[in-house]
């Protein structure tokens, strides 16, 4: 086999991480959901090249789809005339604590990648052909690592969500064909639907009793007060 990875695969894997980055890490709120809907449509179009064209279905419909819209209902957006919360989050981070989420997110990176290595020798995909697989392990560090920071709700939906697709690409690449799990994946996409739905009901309900201070930490309310609207 080449070792030399296809150009597109590559920059789908750059582009994935890169979406992941953009949803997680966005202090907009409804941008980061934007840019969510657009992690799974690349999503579906890295199983598509994977050569999984029914997981392709299922992540446009199911990821990008329904996924999608739970998270636009969660911020009020769907159906139109619903009470709005925050748009914004309004995490601000000096430089330190900036650089120690960086850190933190590399090592989770470094954890994971480590953990593959070791616990199976002789992997199906091989991470240095298979781009795709190492930004399975980019995302799953960055989904992790953003759950265990952020305190917002709805940015811990997002990165339950991105942290699924990375450890589903992990999946598929120890099992060493797609077409081996694609059942548990296509299982694990409708669970996923479902936790974020009943994340996303959870957060209206929080919402309509206590205020956008159920959505955020004492902390990040506090900021929120001395800063200003």
């Amino acid at each position: 086999m080449n070792a030399t990875p296809p150009l597109f695969d590559l920059l789908l894997a750059l582009g994935l991480t890169a979406l992941a980055l953009g949803c997680l890490f966005d202090r907009h709120l409804v941008r980061a959901c934007i840019v969510f809907v657009g992690f799974a449509l690349s999503m579906a179009l890295a199983w598509w090249q994977l050569g999984a064209p029914w997981l392709a279905l299922a992540e446009f419909s199911l990821g990008a789809g329904l996924t999608g819209c739970s998270l636009f209902y969660a911020l009020g957006i769907l159906p139109p005339g619903s009470p709005l919360p925050p748009r914004r989050d309004w995490f601000r981070e000096p430089f330190r604590q900036a650089a120690i989420r960086a850190v933190l997110a590399l090592a989770w990176m470094g954890m994971i990648g480590t953990a593959l290595r070791h616990s199976v020798p002789v992997m199906a995909y091989s991470p240095i052909q298979q781009p795709l697989l190492l930004a399975g392990v980019a995302m799953s560090a960055l989904g992790l690592g953003a759950f265990a920071l952020h305190r917002h709700l709805l940015r811990r939906l997002l990165a339950f969500n991105v942290l699924g697709s990375g450890v589903f690409l992990l999946l598929a690449g120890l099992t060493g064909t797609v077409a081996q799990a694609q059942a548990l994946i296509i299982t694990g996409l409708g669970v996923a639907w479902l936790g974020t739905l009943l994340g996303a009901m959870l957060i209206r309900r929080l919402y309509h009793l206590q205020g956008a201070k159920a959505l955020i930490s004492d902390n990040e309310s506090l900021r929120q007060k001395r800063s200003g609207p």
